[in-house]
C-alpha cells in the first residue's frame, strides 16, 4: 500500500486540481486520517470518505484505513484516481450544501436502500 504520508502529498496534489471557489466555508479543509470507517449499520461497506457540517465547521474526512484495506492492492497512479474520485465526490456534497442542495446525498441515500434491498436487509 501506498504510505500515509505519500496518500497525504497526493490528496494535496489533487487538491490543488480544483479551483479556489470550491475551498469556500471550508473551515476545516481536508483531513486525512488513518482510520479505516465502516458503516455504521454493522456490514461490510466502507466509508471511504465523508463531508461533515458541524458547529466547528465544515470539513472533508479522507479515511486511510478504508483505502488500504479495499486498494492496499492498487499502485500509485490507480490509488490517484480512487482518491481523485472521492475528494470530488465529498466537494459535490460540500458545493450542494452551500448552494442548499441534496442532490447527490438523496441519490448515495438511494443507493444504499437499493443495497440493502438487494442483500435482503432494511435499514
Amino acid at each position: 500500500m501506498v504510505s500515509y504520508h505519500r496518500v497525504g502529498d497526493i490528496l494535496d496534489m489533487l487538491a490543488e486540481e480544483l479551483p479556489p471557489e470550491f475551498y469556500r466555508e471550508l473551515s476545516g479543509g481536508i483531513l486525512l486520517t488513518r482510520e479505516e470507517r465502516a458503516s455504521l449499520h454493522g456490514d461490510e461497506l466502507a466509508i471511504m470518505g465523508e463531508y461533515i457540517v458541524s458547529p466547528s465547521g465544515r470539513m472533508i474526512k479522507i479515511y486511510y484505513g478504508s483505502f488500504e484495506e479495499l486498494y492496499g492492492w492498487m499502485d500509485e497512479e490507480q490509488l490517484t484516481e480512487q482518491l481523485r474520485e472521492v475528494l470530488r465526490h465529498e466537494f459535490t456534497h460540500h458545493m450542494e450544501s452551500l448552494a442548499g442542495e441534496r442532490g447527490l446525498e438523496i441519490k448515495d441515500e438511494m443507493q444504499l436502500r437499493e443495497y440493502y434491498r438487494q442483500k435482503g436487509r432494511r435499514r
